[in-house]
């Protein structure tokens, strides 16, 4: 399955398009990074878990991008596509219709992701 989301192209956009801020506001990203890095570290929550929440977070706040990077952490990370599908189910849950939608876009950039693994 695939629909008009393309997550792969979406990242290469997002990352040239904030090229020149980054250059710009060099001092706010390296905070952003920072806070990222901290937040997202192994700790008691396990990283995997952390982008779990950060994925649902991303899909309830309807944030195209956020799921693009997301899942290509959480496939990094070795999630399985049955813990996405368990996570996607409480988007749903907790989000309602748009939270279905923005779900077929997770599942859309798993498959996006693993397709050169499969290949």
């Amino acid at each position: 399955m695939s629909i008009t989301y393309n997550p792969i192209g979406l990242m290469k956009d997002i990352n040239e398009n904030l090229a020149p801020f980054r250059k710009s506001q060099a001092d706010a990203m390296a905070g952003f990074g920072k806070l990222a890095t901290a937040a997202m570290a192994e700790g008691t929550v396990s990283m995997k878990h952390k982008e779990l929440i950060a994925l649902a977070i991303g899909i309830t706040q309807h944030c195209s991008g956020c799921i693009a990077f997301h899942v290509k952490a959480l496939h990094r990370l070795g999630c399985t596509r049955a813990e996405l599908e368990e996570v996607m189910a409480i988007c749903v849950y907790m989000g309602g219709g748009p939270g279905l939608m923005n779900a077929a876009e997770a599942l859309d950039a798993w498959d996006a992701i693993d397709a050169p693994k499969a290949a």
